[in-house]
């Protein structure tokens, strides 16, 4: 049977939202759909980046909240999350409860003096392996540097995804995404 292939609205005259930013970005090789692979692609490109090995405790880490994330937005199990699914899927109380330990986990991996904070090339290696775009990385660095010294903590990242998922305020807003 062939899979639904909705993807988030892309015409100049429909706004785009935060939730179809991130549903792209979550969309790794473009074909429409939010897969197991897709999702999965995002930790290996993490672990790559940062030159960890398989049993690495960061990666582990990763990998099982990553896990614990795509089994609660593939609750159906097959595989795959439509737009809509995870449109229907994504809110605060879901960010709350599963995303902040998978993205956490994420950041954690790029932190490689793990004092709890990226600086700009963590950040910047971070969005790369995220599929976030790197053009913009600089700036959506220094929306979150908000006391400019040159460090992104890991609650302040974690807090300005949230308010961008949910609607609220971000300090880096589109620049995230």
């Amino acid at each position: 049977m062939p899979l639904s292939r909705t993807a988030p609205p892309t015409t100049s005259a429909e706004p785009v939202t935060a939730k179809a930013r991130i549903y792209a970005m979550l969309d790794t090789d473009g074909d429409g759909i939010a897969s197991r692979h897709d999702y999965f692609v995002r930790i290996d490109r993490a672990q790559r980046a940062t030159g960890r090995a398989d049993d690495d405790p960061l990666v582990i880490a990763a990998r099982a909240t990553g896990e614990r994330a795509w089994a609660a937005m593939d609750a159906n199990g097959d595989g795959v999350m439509t737009y809509e699914e995870y449109i229907a899927w994504v809110d605060a109380e879901k960010f709350d409860n599963i995303c902040q330990y998978a993205l956490g986990a994420l950041f954690d991996l790029a932190d490689a003096d793990q004092d709890g904070a990226l600086d700009r090339a963590e950040f910047t290696s971070l969005r790369e392996a995220l599929g976030n775009r790197v053009d913009n990385a600089g700036a959506a660095f220094d929306a979150l540097d908000g006391d400019g010294d040159g460090r992104v903590g890991r609650a302040e990242y974690l807090a300005a995804i949230r308010a961008y998922v949910t609607g609220d305020d971000s300090p880096m807003g589109n620049v995230l995404y």
